[in-house]
C-alpha cells in the first residue's frame, strides 16, 4: 500500500509540475510583447509621432547599453559634422514616414533572459516584418538588435554601424 500511494505522490506531482515550469515562461513572454507593444503603439494612427531619438535617455530606456550607445555617438557625431545621423529613420517600422494602423506581434523565448519578437503591419499599404531580438536586463526588456528584410536580404541595426 505505501509503495501504490507514493507511486500516485510521484505521478500526480509530475503531473502538476508542467504547469509550473511554464507559467514563468507564459510570464516573460507577456512583459516582452508588453514591452513591444508599448513601442509599436507610438506607430498606430495617422498621426502617430513614434519615438523620440533626440532624447538619450529614451534611447537608453529602449536599447540595450552597447547599442544605446553605437546610436547616441553616431547622433553626437553627426551633429557636430552637421550631417544625418546613420539611423534616419525609425528602425522600429524600417522608414522615414508611416501610417500604420494596426500590427501583429508575436514573442518566442529563447534562452535565460532573452525573446525575439516578430512584429507584422502594413506601412503605406506595404507589409512588414521587423524582428526585434530582446534581452532582460534586471527586470526590464531592451532590445540587443533589430532585423529587417531589405531587397531580399537580412540587415540589421548593429550592422548599420559597422560600416
Amino acid at each position: 500500500m505505501q509503495t501504490r500511494r507514493t507511486l500516485l505522490l510521484a505521478v500526480a506531482s509530475l503531473l502538476v509540475m508542467p504547469c509550473s515550469i511554464a507559467a514563468p515562461a507564459a510570464a516573460a513572454d507577456a512583459s516582452a510583447t508588453a514591452f513591444v507593444t508599448k513601442i509599436y503603439d507610438t506607430y498606430k494612427g495617422k498621426d502617430a509621432k513614434g519615438i523620440d531619438y533626440s532624447a538619450e535617455a529614451e534611447i537608453r530606456r529602449l536599447f540595450e547599453p552597447s547599442l544605446a550607445t553605437l546610436i547616441i555617438k553616431d547622433q553626437k557625431a553627426a551633429a557636430r559634422r552637421k550631417e544625418v545621423p546613420t539611423l534616419d529613420g525609425s528602425p522600429f517600422v524600417d522608414a522615414q514616414d508611416w501610417e500604420i494602423s494596426k500590427f501583429d506581434i508575436a514573442v518566442t523565448d529563447a534562452p535565460p533572459d532573452k525573446a525575439v519578437a516578430t512584429v507584422s503591419f502594413k506601412n503605406i499599404d506595404t507589409p512588414v516584418k521587423v524582428v526585434l531580438n530582446l534581452v532582460k536586463i534586471r527586470n526590464d526588456w531592451r532590445i540587443a538588435d533589430i532585423i529587417w528584410q531589405r531587397d531580399g536580404k537580412a540587415e540589421t541595426l548593429r550592422g548599420l554601424y559597422k560600416h
